[in-house]
């Protein structure tokens, strides 16, 4: 669990830009677009593969 604690005066923004830096940095939000939708063991294989042979 990601969390940013405001320091005094900082403004709401600044904290959030710094929250979504953590979020992007821990690659939650990437696992949870990831799991948003079922995706079928053979199709998870495939995407690897094709992503293996990108490289």
């Amino acid at each position: 669990m990601s969390e940013v604690i405001i320091g005094e005066g900082e403004s709401f923004e600044a904290a959030l830009r710094r929250f979504n830096k953590k979020i992007q940095q821990a690659g939650i939000l990437a696992e949870a677009r990831r799991r948003e939708y079922y995706e079928r063991p053979a199709a998870r294989r495939k995407r690897k593969e094709a992503k293996r042979r990108k490289r």
